[in-house]
């Protein structure tokens, strides 16, 4: 609280308070308005105007300056990218304007920008593309990483859920992939997500809110459910989600 100080004869400060100053000012019939900013503002806030920044050029940010992602190949992929090569080439090199090439000495795929690259998340589109690939997704599916802005990619074993070993370990997995695939189709139909069983390493390709319910369905089978209740669980959340949207 400011204060009005004054000095007295005898040496004694005397302190006048502003609001003892009005109080006495509204008895007398002359009260004042306070000056401004002395008094707490108790008004409702003023929305204050957003800023407007101009769009930001690609060649201010650095895109086109040679920046270069590399996605490393394990060996049970090299014949599978070697035969759909023009299908990863094709979309990352005429859609994307990137450079991609494989070298067979580091044994990665490399992608590289260049000065007709303009998207400035051209180059971690392109990666994850790749890198879905890589994984085990089909081109297809794995295209709408390039094509959609809100799909992800998640991966977790099934050893981080249950410490499982031996038997238990490849009953877990065979409950998740169920008899030809069957639980594995139902959970990624339901969910609208694509799966990948890769030994005890599981892949999910979709939506952040479906990846979600995938995940959980997947881990109730590794923790012994049995395959039916886990599809009732799922078709249960599918249809909320469905209303809700």
């Amino acid at each position: 609280m400011e204060a009005e100080t004054a000095a007295d004869e005898g040496g004694f400060t005397s302190v006048l308070s502003k609001r003892g100053r009005r109080k006495r000012r509204a008895a007398a019939g002359g009260e004042e308005q306070p000056p401004a900013g002395a008094a707490m503002d108790t008004s409702e806030p003023r929305p204050s105007k957003r800023p407007a920044f101009p769009p930001v050029a690609a060649e201010a940010l650095g895109v086109g300056k040679g920046e270069i992602r590399k996605v490393p190949v394990p060996a049970n992929r090299y014949t599978p990218l070697k035969e759909n090569w023009m299908k990863i080439f094709t979309p990352v090199v005429e859609h994307l304007q990137l450079q991609i090439r494989f070298n067979l000495k580091t044994r990665n795929v490399e992608i590289k920008t260049c000065q007709e690259t303009k998207d400035l998340s051209a180059l971690t589109k392109a990666a994850d593309f790749v890198k879905a690939f890589i994984l085990g997704f089909q081109v297809e599916d794995a295209l709408a990483l390039i094509r959609l802005d809100d799909l992800f990619l998640e991966s977790f074993e099934v050893t981080d859920v249950k410490p499982l070993k031996g038997d238990h370990l490849s009953r877990a997995i065979g409950r998740i992939a169920g008899k030809g695939g069957k639980t594995k189709f139902t959970i990624e139909n339901v969910t609208r997500t694509r799966i990948v069983l890769a030994d005890a390493k599981i892949h999910i390709l979709g939506s952040f809110q479906n990846i979600k319910m995938a995940r959980t369905a997947i881990c109730n089978l590794i923790l012994g459910s049995p395959p039916s209740k886990v599809y009732g669980n799922i078709r249960a959340v599918a249809s909320r989600a469905a209303e809700r949207f």
